[in-house]
């Protein structure tokens, strides 16, 4: 998976916005409001790439275990947050279910009202 098709397949995603709140690096990307995805654009054009990406915290304790490229979250909440490299042991299909299971965890976490907002505008 290259940047592109990372950066495509989050905005695919029903109410899906870029953000840069941290530095003109830190790449952020939120639904409703609420943070789901992290990474560094310079990682990226370094060919070191990697994700933070909320996580179900007995499923990242599991996930930790099972993929060497699956680590505690850098510079975020060690029990809801993981960090994923690209180009080692996590595969671009697994990679699309950890960023589709952030996103749901972020999206099944706002409020009826917002959700029902964020399906809304998508029609």
């Amino acid at each position: 998976m290259n940047i592109q098709q990372f950066y495509e397949f989050c905005l695919s995603k029903k109410g899906v916005t870029e953000h840069f709140p941290f530095d003109e690096d830190t790449l952020v990307l939120k639904v409703g409001g609420k943070m789901f995805v992290l990474t560094s654009l310079k990682e990226w054009e370094k060919g070191t790439p990697s994700l933070n990406l909320k996580c179900n915290p007995e499923k990242a304790l599991e996930l930790r275990t099972e993929y060497e490229a699956i680590n505690p979250g850098y510079h975020m909440s060690k029990v809801h947050w993981n960090t994923v490299n690209f180009n080692s042991d996590v595969s671009d299909k697994m990679m699309c279910e950890l960023i589709n299971h952030s996103y749901d965890l972020v999206f099944n976490s706002l409020t009826k009202k917002i959700q029902a907002e964020i399906l809304e505008l998508e029609n």
